[in-house]
């Protein structure tokens, strides 16, 4: 129990789970702490003065890393999916997987410098590479190396074709500058710094061809750039928009189940109506829909609470609940304020969308009438009730 619970709470991101949460951001604040002591500690008159605090500062962070590493190492077992589950095998093969080897060459370098002597030049880069830690706790970085990870056999490619060019480029302008430059292009591996600097489109300048057939090609080297240059970037930007779409298909996805209403669906009828439904989240007293106005949609509360302002008696709702109906299925105007009692999460969901999602699922729609017509109903012998006491006390 305790070991799923350190696996949970070192691996998974629970939504809710406060202490998580803290843990993380302490980690991700950790992080950024020891490279900005890393780049500090370059400053000779900052280090002379501070050498104490940046040294005991490292021997804490250490103390963290190597903690939280071997929690990792000791729970990794309960991770079934990735095959992990082996209490031997299990964790060598966790032991080498990116995420871990980062972890350990985050404070690895420290112990390794205890016995052995070490370029401190050498060993302060190699403290850099705690930056790559981030991945673990920052949304952005885990984009990026999805991104990479799933685009590998795209970018290969690319930088595969980008070697190609470079050979090719190079083995021409040897043959145009050779003779001319004899020192700048002395041979085709001299040649490629020239083709590098060019189909990057770096142009440092400091060798450039000289004669008519180099500048020629450098010129067409030139346009040939361009259109190589956009192959890795068409990789990267094709690689994002896929992984913010499934992040936020996800994101939807588990608002989605959450909603008793859509309990009853299986996951392709879930991911049909995904698109349909906007995530939206409100502030505390903050009017949602206002009376009066021309209703183009209804809601589902994923958290909080909001007040419906019914007079004479107010109701409220919570998770689970949904307003915003009578409206839409009526065609006409709000009936009523709502107002949100803390911070809410909702879906929205406009008529147009409403009513595609009863022509495809009827049920959703007799369950939303019937809820319709029972408030209805209750709002009725609200106000008839309401109108009986003032001729009472009348």
């Amino acid at each position: 129990m305790l070991k799923r619970r350190t696996h949970e709470f070192l691996e998974l991101s629970i939504p809710g789970d406060r202490f998580g949460f803290v843990f993380d951001r302490f980690m991700m604040i950790l992080i950024l702490l020891n490279v900005l002591a890393i780049v500090l500690e370059t400053v000779a008159s900052i280090h002379a003065q501070y050498a104490n605090f940046f040294f005991y500062f490292e021997i804490f962070s250490v103390a963290i890393f190597t903690i939280e590493y071997l929690l990792r190492i000791w729970s990794c077992t309960e991770n079934k999916a990735e095959n992990f589950d082996h209490p031997v095998w299990g964790r060598i093969r966790f032991a080498f997987s990116p995420m871990a080897i980062i972890d350990l060459v985050a404070f690895l370098p420290f112990y390794l410098s205890a016995f052995f002597a070490i370029d401190l030049r050498i060993l302060r880069i190699i403290r850099l590479l705690r930056l790559l830690k981030l991945t673990r706790y920052s949304p952005a970085l885990i984009i990026i190396w999805a991104v990479i990870k799933n685009q590998s056999r795209a970018l290969t490619a690319a930088f595969f074709i980008m070697l190609i060019a470079i050979l090719f480029t190079s083995s021409i302008i040897f043959l145009f500058e050779h003779e001319a430059q004899p020192e700048n292009f002395a041979s085709i591996p001299h040649s490629m710094w020239w083709s590098l600097a060019t189909l990057t489109t770096v142009g440092y300048g400091d060798v450039t061809p000289i004669t008519m057939g180099g500048k020629i090609f450098g010129g067409l080297t030139m346009v040939l750039a361009i259109g190589m240059l956009a192959l890795p970037t068409g990789v990267i930007a094709t690689g994002f928009a896929n992984e913010i779409r499934k992040h936020e298909f996800i994101v939807n996805w588990r608002l989605i189940a959450k909603v008793p209403l859509f309990s009853t669906l299986d996951a392709a009828q879930i991911a049909e109506i995904v698109g349909m439904l906007t995530p939206l989240v409100v502030p505390p007293r903050h009017a949602i829909v206002r009376l009066g106005e021309q209703a183009d949609s209804m809601f589902f509360i994923i958290s909080g609470e909001v007040e419906v302002e019914i007079p004479p008696d107010p109701s409220k709702l919570g998770p689970g609940d949904f307003f915003g109906e009578i409206g839409i299925l009526r065609n006409s105007v709000r009936m009523a304020d709502v107002v949100s009692l803390d911070d809410c999460q909702l879906l929205e969901l406009t008529k147009e969308n409403f009513h595609e999602l009863v022509k495809q699922h009827p049920d959703i729609g007799d369950h939303v009438r019937n809820v319709m017509e029972s408030r209805m109903v209750g709002r009725a012998d609200l106000t008839t009730g309401a109108a009986e006491t003032d001729q009472d006390e009348t």
